[in-house]
């Protein structure tokens, strides 16, 4: 079922002696459940995407269309926790600004913590915690409000490898088992192909849509696993050629 469309969406930033088209004639349909990763050349407006969907931007023409009014989740690149308050209340920050903290949408963060290994940790603060930890609770954050659609701009991108490895397993897990839909954007191409159902590859700025993969591994299972699959540098390298790297 279709839950999002993007219809020739465009977005020109206005300066004081000239225009630039950073995005041209994006379109795409979001199916539920979904996760797609959209990757593309630095600069090209991967991340000017994701801040129109979310409604932090204008765009400048196109439609977009969010079918049963289902609500958006926004993950940024750092965690910005804050670190004058405990696990817990970091976690409550959007239910706070939605002014819709109450006894239930408390307990249901905190089912949340205890279901993803957070539980003990709820009364520390963010600097008794890893980096992947620390990246756990911004998605546990972004779910407190019950979105349907996440958005993650480049969720892993402060992590060291080996963190970001395992931590990506975890977002991924939590995702399927909460049964969001997710539009991520990466330079990642490893990371694109291990999570996502679709890659769309963008153009040079500004950007259109070049491609769109669909990744048919043998024996889905989690990002790590799926770094094994037979069909995993098929996947990579057509990817790879695909993307303008000048």
């Amino acid at each position: 079922m279709k839950i999002l469309d993007i219809n020739n969406l465009r977005k020109i930033y206005h300066t004081k002696k000239d225009e630039i088209l950073a995005v041209d004639d994006f379109s795409y349909f979001l199916e539920e459940g979904e996760f797609i990763s959209i990757v593309g050349p630095s600069g090209c407006g991967k991340s000017t995407i994701l801040s129109i969907l979310c409604g932090l931007m204008d765009y400048s023409g196109g439609n977009i269309k969010i079918h049963n009014n289902y609500k958006f989740g926004y993950m940024l690149q750092e965690d910005s926790l804050f670190e004058f308050r405990n696990i817990l209340d970091n976690c409550l920050i959007g239910l706070e600004i939605h002014k819709n903290i109450n006894e239930e949408s408390k307990k249901y963060v905190e089912n949340l913590l205890k279901t993803y290994g957070l539980d003990s940790f709820k009364d520390k603060y963010p600097d008794n915690l890893s980096g992947g930890m620390r990246q756990r609770v911004a998605l546990i954050r972004t779910l407190a409000t019950k979105p349907d659609i996440l958005l993650l701009d480049e969720p892993f991108s402060a992590l060291d490898y080996q963190t970001r490895l395992k931590v990506s397993d975890d977002v991924y897990n939590i995702i399927k088992k909460e049964k969001k839909s997710a539009i991520m954007v990466t330079h990642d191409i490893a990371e694109a192909v291990s999570m996502s159902d679709k890659v769309i590859v963008l153009t040079n700025r500004p950007s259109k849509i070049k491609n769109i993969y669909e990744i048919k591994l043998d024996n889905k299972k989690s990002p790590i696993s799926n770094r094994k699959d037979p069909k995993f540098n098929y996947y990579y390298d057509l990817i790879w050629k695909d993307i303008d790297h000048d």
